[in-house]
């Protein structure tokens, strides 16, 4: 009951921070943090204490893109993949387990790609990446609810 109890704030969070990210291309912290605790408020009330898979997949997340982020511009002096886009990832991973990572990011990049092939941006222009991780997301996280995903979530 919980889980679906917070499936509304979750799409809601989610929209406000897709809808900043695609007009400004940033990912505010004020977003993003809370929607992180409330990530392992949740799995923490689900299974009686933080599950490891929550917490894991909490600190990966945000670690990854964290660090694709500054090789990326270290190796080309600009932004490819900011931090905010690390700290949704890490809160995804707060809400969806370590296990659910890898699939949320390949759906991600599958929606980001299919939206460049089919309206192509001017060369140089950047592309909000956090409108298509909540996408993802979401998609993940109905999945969980819908008992379709199992596993790989916590």
């Amino acid at each position: 009951m919980a889980d679906l109890l917070a499936t509304l704030p979750l799409i809601l969070v989610l929209g406000r921070l897709s809808w900043i990210d695609a007009r400004e291309h940033r990912i505010p912290d004020r977003l993003s943090l809370p929607l992180l605790a409330a990530g392992l408020a949740l799995a923490a009330w689900r299974m009686g204490g933080v599950p490891p898979g929550a917490l894991a997949g909490a600190v990966t997340g945000w670690a990854v893109f964290a660090g694709l982020g500054a090789l990326f511009h270290r190796r080309y002096g600009a932004e490819g993949l900011g931090r905010g886009d690390a700290k949704l990832l890490g809160a995804a991973g707060a809400w969806l387990g370590l296990g659910a990572l890898p699939l949320l990011v390949l759906f991600a990049a599958l929606a980001a790609l299919c939206r460049v092939f089919l309206r192509p941006a001017p060369k140089d222009a950047p592309i909000a990446f956090g409108p298509w991780l909540s996408l993802a997301f979401l998609v993940l996280w109905a999945g969980f609810l819908s008992g379709r995903v199992g596993g790989a979530i916590w």
